[in-house]
């Protein structure tokens, strides 16, 4: 598994009002435009694009699982 290095230099501050209005922003929006601005935080916190294809695999372990 690739390991990801966090960047601790970038830094936002801003007031109560400020983030009052970042979310007021969002608001007015349709739902739709709410979804693809949250796949696209989604996609470049991951760093993968609208067209990678999703792992559907589940992998279960359990505990005792010889004695189910």
């Amino acid at each position: 598994m690739e390991q990801f290095k966090m960047i601790r230099n970038v830094v936002s501050k801003s007031s109560f009002k400020e983030a009052d209005d970042h979310v007021t922003f969002y608001k007015d929006k349709s739902a739709l435009v709410r979804l693809n601005s949250a796949c696209f935080i989604i996609n470049s916190i991951f760093g993968t694009s609208e067209k990678t294809k999703v792992n559907r695999t589940l992998i279960a372990s359990r505990k005792n699982a010889a004695s189910i």
